[in-house]
C-alpha cells in the first residue's frame, strides 16, 4: 500500500480513496513545507487580463538574488526547482550523479544514473547533484566542505539548496561565477509554504543561464508568481520570524517522537527522518488515524514527517502513535 505514496508527498485524496475519510479529513505531514505559508494578501493582486510583464520577471529575480546573497545577473526565475532539474540535466549532459538517499528526482532528471558517496571523484562527463540540507534525511553539511568537494569535481556540482533558507549562511549562491561549474537551485515553496505556486530559482553562469532562459521562454511565470514571489522575498521581518519559530516546533516534534521510542534524524526544521522502524506498518498505522507521512520503496525501515502546524495536530500525531 506504501508503494502509491512513495513517489513524492502530497496525493491527499489518493490517501483518501485508500484509507477513507475526505481529504480535509486528513493531517498531510507528507511534505517537508512550512504549515504556516506566508500570507498571499500582502502581495498585490495579479493582472490576470494582461501577459506577465518582464519588469516585473526582473524585479522578482532582483528581490530573491538580495534574499540569496547571489549575483542578480545569474539568478534565473523558473517555475518549480524540479522543473528546473529535468531541463538543465541535458544541458549539462546524460551522466549523472546522486547521493543516496536523495530527492527522486536527482537521479530521474538525467538519462542515466547512479549513486555517489559524498566526497568521491566522479568521472569528467558526470554531473553531480546534492541537496543540502538533504532530504529526505535533513543532513546539513558545512559549506566548506561541500566547496571542498565541488572543487575536485571535473564536471558540474548542481547544489539543490530548497530547504536552505531554514539555514542562513549556509548557501553558496555566492559561489556561482563564470568560470565554475557550479548551479544552485533554489525553491520558494518549502519555507514560505506556497508549493502550489510552483517557484524555484536557478543560479548558473552566464553561459549555461542563457540556455535555459531559451528554453524556458518569454514567459516562464504566471503574474501572480512574479507579484507574491516578489513581495514575500521582501517581506524580510516575516522571513526572520519563521526563522525563530521553526526551530521550536520541531523540537516540539522531536519530543513526540521520541517518546514514543522513535529517533528523529536532520538538521532541516521542516520535517524529520525517522529510520530503525517497521515504515509500512507505521505508515499504514498512522493513515488509519487520516495522517499522511511520507514512506520510501526502497527503505522499509524509514518515514518522514513534516513539522505539524499547531499543538492540536502534533496532540493528533502523539495519540495516533501511541494506539
Amino acid at each position: 500500500m506504501t508503494g502509491a505514496f512513495a513517489h513524492h508527498g502530497g496525493r491527499l485524496a489518493q490517501a483518501a480513496r485508500a484509507f477513507g475519510g475526505a481529504p480535509g479529513d486528513w493531517l498531510d505531514l507528507s511534505t517537508g513545507l512550512n504549515p504556516h505559508p506566508w500570507p498571499i494578501d500582502r502581495a498585490p493582486a495579479a493582472d490576470w487580463s494582461a501577459l506577465p510583464d518582464p519588469q516585473a520577471l526582473t524585479a522578482l529575480e532582483h528581490a530573491a538574488a538580495r534574499h540569496f546573497e547571489a549575483d542578480p545577473a545569474l539568478v534565473c526565475a523558473v517555475p518549480g526547482s524540479e522543473t528546473a532539474l529535468r531541463l538543465l540535466a541535458p544541458l549539462l549532459g546524460d551522466a549523472g550523479r546522486a547521493l543516496a538517499p536523495a530527492y527522486r528526482t536527482h537521479a530521474e532528471a538525467f538519462a542515466s544514473s547512479h549513486p555517489i558517496a559524498f566526497g568521491a571523484v566522479p568521472a569528467p562527463d558526470e554531473t553531480v547533484v546534492l541537496a543540502n540540507p538533504n532530504n529526505p534525511d535533513g543532513l546539513l553539511r558545512a559549506p566548506a566542505a561541500v566547496r571542498d568537494w565541488q572543487a575536485r569535481i571535473p564536471g558540474w556540482l548542481v547544489l539543490d539548496e530548497a530547504f536552505v533558507d531554514c539555514h542562513p549562511g549556509m548557501s553558496l549562491a555566492g559561489d556561482v561565477r563564470e568560470g565554475r561549474r557550479l548551479v544552485v537551485l533554489r525553491s520558494f515553496g518549502k519555507v514560505f509554504g506556497l508549493a502550489g505556486l510552483r517557484l524555484g530559482f536557478v543560479i548558473a553562469p552566464p553561459a549555461l543561464l542563457e540556455r535555459l532562459r531559451a528554453l524556458l521562454g518569454s514567459w516562464p511565470l504566471h503574474a501572480a508568481a512574479l507579484a507574491i514571489g516578489r513581495a514575500a522575498y521582501e517581506d524580510t521581518a516575516w522571513i526572520a520570524q519563521v526563522r525563530a519559530e521553526l526551530p521550536r516546533r520541531v523540537a516540539a516534534l522531536d519530543g513526540v517522537l521520541a517518546r514514543h521510542g522513535l529517533s528523529p534524524q536532520g538538521a532541516c526544521p521542516l520535517f524529520r527522518y525517522v529510520t530503525g522502524c517497521d515504515a509500512p506498518a507505521l505508515f499504514a498505522r498512522l493513515a488509519a488515524a487520516h495522517i499522511l507521512t511520507r514512506p520510501f520503496a526502497e527503505r522499509a525501515d524509514a518515514l518522514r514527517l513534516g513539522v505539524p502546524a499547531d499543538l492540536a495536530a502534533l496532540a493528533r500525531l502523539d495519540r495516533a502513535l501511541g494506539a
